[in-house]
């Protein structure tokens, strides 16, 4: 038996849009099985500047650990925190 697929409904703003997602089922508007993979390849993700107070010697030798992997030390620390947030 084929399911019926209902039309998506128009929203006025993204608020009201994001609440009608919150509580149906996508799958009542679309046929999730004719899907195709999609690349995105020039997407990249947001980034947001932070303001993160470290002692002095924290920094130094961190600043020490990313020379010795010739990185910069705010990558390394992005890495780190990833790899961590993972564990």
């Amino acid at each position: 038996m084929k399911k019926s697929i209902k039309p998506i409904p128009s929203f006025t703003n993204e608020e009201q849009e994001r609440e009608y997602w919150e509580s149906h089922d996508s799958s009542e508007h679309l046929d999730w099985s004719k899907a195709k993979k999609a690349t995105l390849a020039n997407l990249k993700p947001t980034t947001k500047t932070i303001s993160l107070r470290l002692p002095q010697h924290l920094l130094d030798s961190l600043k020490v650990a990313a020379n010795a992997r010739d990185v910069p030390y705010q990558s390394l620390i992005k890495v780190w925190l990833q790899e961590k947030l993972h564990s």
